[in-house]
C-alpha cells in the first residue's frame, strides 16, 4: 500500500483565509460607502438562510473527510478519494459551502461591496487553489479520480 502521508496539493493559501481577507476587504469598503441595496427583512432572511446552507454543507463536507480518514485542509496530507456525502453532487462543496456563508454574511449586513470582493477571491480560490488540487488528485488517484471527475460537476 503507498504511503499518501507527505502528499499534498502545495495550495498557495488556505481557502478560508481568501474568503475571510476578500469578506474583510469587502466589509470596509461598505463601511466607507454604505450602499444598502435590499430591504432589510429581505436581507436578513436570505442572509440567514445562505449561512445555515453554507454551514450544514461544511459540516458535512468535513465530516465526511474526516470519516473518509483524509483531511479537509488542503496544505495537510490527502489519503483518501472522498466521493461520498456532498461530493457526490459538487467536488468542491467546502469552497461551495464558504462561497455561501460569504453570501449569508454580506445579506446580513446588506452590503453590496463584498460582492465586488468575491469576485477576484473566487478567482483565487478557483485558479490558484481548485485546478492545483485536481491536477494532484489526477496524479494521485488516475483512472478513480478520472471517473470521479466525468460523473460529478466541478461546482454544482
Amino acid at each position: 500500500m503507498a504511503d499518501f502521508s507527505n502528499d499534498t496539493p502545495g495550495v498557495m493559501a488556505c481557502p478560508p483565509s481568501v474568503f475571510l481577507g476578500a469578506l474583510a476587504a469587502g466589509l470596509f469598503l461598505h463601511w466607507l460607502a454604505p450602499v444598502q441595496p435590499f430591504p432589510l427583512i429581505l436581507s436578513q432572511s436570505l442572509g440567514g438562510a445562505f449561512c445555515l446552507a453554507g454551514i450544514t454543507v461544511g459540516i458535512w463536507g468535513g465530516t465526511t473527510m474526516r470519516r473518509a480518514g483524509t483531511n479537509a485542509r488542503p496544505g495537510r496530507p490527502v489519503t483518501a478519494l472522498v466521493t461520498g456525502g456532498p461530493f457526490r453532487f459538487s467536488r468542491n462543496p467546502l469552497y461551495l459551502s464558504l462561497t455561501a456563508l460569504y453570501l449569508g454574511v454580506t445579506l446580513l449586513f446588506d452590503a453590496i461591496w463584498p460582492l465586488a470582493t468575491l469576485l477576484p477571491a473566487l478567482a483565487v480560490v478557483h485558479w490558484r487553489i481548485v485546478l492545483r488540487e485536481e491536477q494532484f488528485l489526477e496524479s494521485r488517484f488516475g483512472d478513480a479520480y478520472r471517473a470521479y471527475k466525468a460523473r460529478v460537476h466541478r461546482w454544482l
